[in-house]
């Protein structure tokens, strides 16, 4: 969350940060009750002060042989007046935290304001391809190639889903073990976290409060777990409540798992087939930094991202996203997009974004630098990578006039060397 400290510093600053994000700010609310809990804690201390002075005179009033009756009752009347008091500042302070919890992430001030429409595309990969034969979707190439089975899977559990079969099934596979093999060979560690979470795993990523319902919940379990939407919600969890040596930092992980969304379910006819669902599969990357750090960071986790799309040999491209397209959590976003020649567009298959000290805040994960000092680690996260839309765009972008799909060369190994999918006879 964002340092109630520097709103109280630079109100200003804060509100026109904000306001990039489409967010409409007002922080006197913050500010007279911050105001009110500083007279608070002033009486409070005071009161205990006093509190103290008196209960420390009673042997010497004693011992002159005085009445300390009238002492033990002004520290009764003093502790009772602070026990409302302090029943106030905590009402007032909780009002607080209620107020600061819900406000997004600063975005960096090298942001563009407002949506997706301000979105800058920054970096272009390849050739969009021009087809001397009728061109297939997806969709089509899926169960022509016997890839995936919609119809199946839409009667085993709705619309919305889908189903890998035989070399559709490998296929996906050999993407996530293609993904798995070069985030090992570059030095990240291997995480298989729950997929079942509990609240202040999605508080500290950020989700909650305020997007509490847009994740899928599980009835009967008390206290409410939820099924992770990303790994990014189990893995910028995993040092919450502690504090980390400076030495030990960047802290680089990288997790499989399914991905569980309420946002789907899109009935636009270009998001048909695999671009939208309700449930994904996605390997995603995570580091914890220093401050120092986060920038060097971020640039190594985009990186990353594009020789993953870059190795499979996909037209891709980049944007650097607006502050108001940058989620709730985050101060900056890039997106890597590939081409999907059948949609004519570009869609999303990688966000890295740095969420600075956001997440450690609200989580309390912190590293005490060479000086002793603590301070807030910063968390970053990319997708390294959704396969929901690779797999789309490597059919489109790989089809042949045969109907047949070419298979990337870093796949080949993993399907034990084929290296074309054939139609499939009815």
């Amino acid at each position: 969350m964002i340092d109630v400290k520097l709103i109280l510093e630079k109100p200003e600053y804060v509100k026109a940060a904000l306001a990039k994000k489409m967010w409409d700010f007002d922080p006197a609310p913050i500010q007279e009750l911050s105001k009110r809990r500083l007279e608070l804690l002033k009486k409070v201390e005071s009161n205990k002060a006093e509190q103290n002075a008196l209960s420390a005179s009673v042997p010497a009033v004693k011992k002159e042989g005085g009445d300390v009756k009238a002492i033990f009752e002004k520290v009764k009347a003093l502790g009772a007046a602070n026990k409302q008091d302090e029943a106030e500042l905590n009402e007032v302070e909780a009002k607080i935290k209620a107020l600061v919890e819900v406000l997004p992430n600063l975005p960096d001030d090298d942001l563009a304001p407002g949506y997706k429409e301000n979105n800058k595309p920054f970096y272009h990969f390849g050739e969009e391809r021009k087809f001397d034969f009728p061109m297939k979707d997806h969709v089509e190439l899926a169960e022509s190639l016997g890839l995936i089975d919609y119809k199946r899977a839409a009667k085993i559990s709705g619309s919305g889903t889908w189903m890998y079969t035989n070399l559709g099934a490998r296929l996906e596979w050999a993407l996530l073990n293609y993904f798995i093999d070069t985030h090992l060979k570059d030095g990240y560690e291997m995480i298989l976290p729950p997929h079942i979470l509990n609240y202040e795993s999605g508080y500290t990523a950020g989700q909650f409060p305020k997007f509490q319902e847009d994740v899928f919940y599980l009835e009967g379990m008390e206290p409410r777990k939820f099924l992770l939407p990303t790994a990014e919600t189990a893995l910028v969890n995993v040092y919450r409540n502690e504090i980390l040596p400076a030495s030990e930092l960047p802290k680089k992980f990288f997790a499989y798992t399914p991905c569980y969304r309420k946002e789907a379910g899109s009935y636009r006819t270009e998001e048909r087939g695999m671009i939208r669902g309700y449930q994904f599969n996605k390997v995603e990357m995570v580091q914890y930094t220093t401050q120092e750090g986060s920038d060097a960071a971020f640039e190594e986790m985009v990186k990353k991202a594009q020789a993953l799309v870059e190795g499979l040999g996909l037209t891709y491209q980049m944007d650097k996203l607006a502050a108001g397209d940058c989620s709730h959590s985050m101060a900056r976003t890039y997106d890597i997009e590939v081409w999907i020649p059948s949609m004519g567009i570009y869609k999303e298959v990688s966000s890295v974004s740095n969420a600075r000290d956001y997440q450690a805040r609200r989580g309390m994960i912190r590293y005490k630098d060479k000086d002793g000092k603590t301070k807030f680690c910063h968390t970053l996260n990319g997708s390294g990578l959704a396969t929901s839309r690779v797999f789309p765009a490597i059919l489109e972008q790989y089809q042949q006039a045969d109907g047949s799909v070419i298979v990337p060369e870093v796949l080949r190994k993993y399907l034990g060397g084929l290296e074309v999918l054939k139609p499939i006879k009815k």
